[in-house]
């Protein structure tokens, strides 16, 4: 598991219109809310991706960009995003690379069955790179207000 001080592990991944999106690209610009969930369309993950949209105006008044991340498709993204209204970027991972970087897979095993299973986690990085927030199994519900406080709290 990554802890708050740590360098955040570099990546590059795919948005849902397939557009190449690397975490380099906001260092020394943004800071970064990056957040893993399990799936598009869940009731806990559009909870959690329409609380983000809804309130990313206010997040970018902050210097920072939210970007959510699933072993989904892209194609699944973009339905996901356009079903809801989504404004957020949706990054694709299905091999699961990135989020074995940040430690975000567990394996479960169900009825002697085993399988990685992505746990619901965030993290908020700061325009240097550096990790200044890691919360992994978050309770979608308040979740976002939760994370707005951690970047109201980072230096512009």
């Amino acid at each position: 598991m990554l802890q708050p001080g740590q360098t955040a592990p570099s990546f590059l991944l795919h948005d849902a219109d397939m557009q190449p999106v690397a975490l380099s690209s906001f260092k020394g610009r943004q800071h970064v809310v990056l957040y893993f969930y399990p799936r598009d369309g869940t009731p806990g993950c559009t909870l959690e991706a329409s609380e983000f949209s809804d309130h990313e105006e206010q997040f970018v008044r902050h210097g920072c960009v939210i970007l959510g991340v699933s072993r989904d498709d892209c194609l699944t993204h973009a339905a996901f995003r356009d079903k809801n209204g989504l404004s957020i970027q949706l990054l694709s991972d299905p091999e699961g690379e990135v989020c074995r970087l940040y430690g975000v897979l567990q394996e479960k095993e169900t009825e002697g069955v085993k399988r990685e299973c992505l746990v619901r986690s965030t993290f908020v990085i700061d325009k240097k790179g550096v990790i200044r927030h890691a919360a992994y199994g978050v309770n979608p519900k308040h979740h976002v207000a939760d994370i707005f406080n951690v970047v109201r709290k980072l230096k512009s």
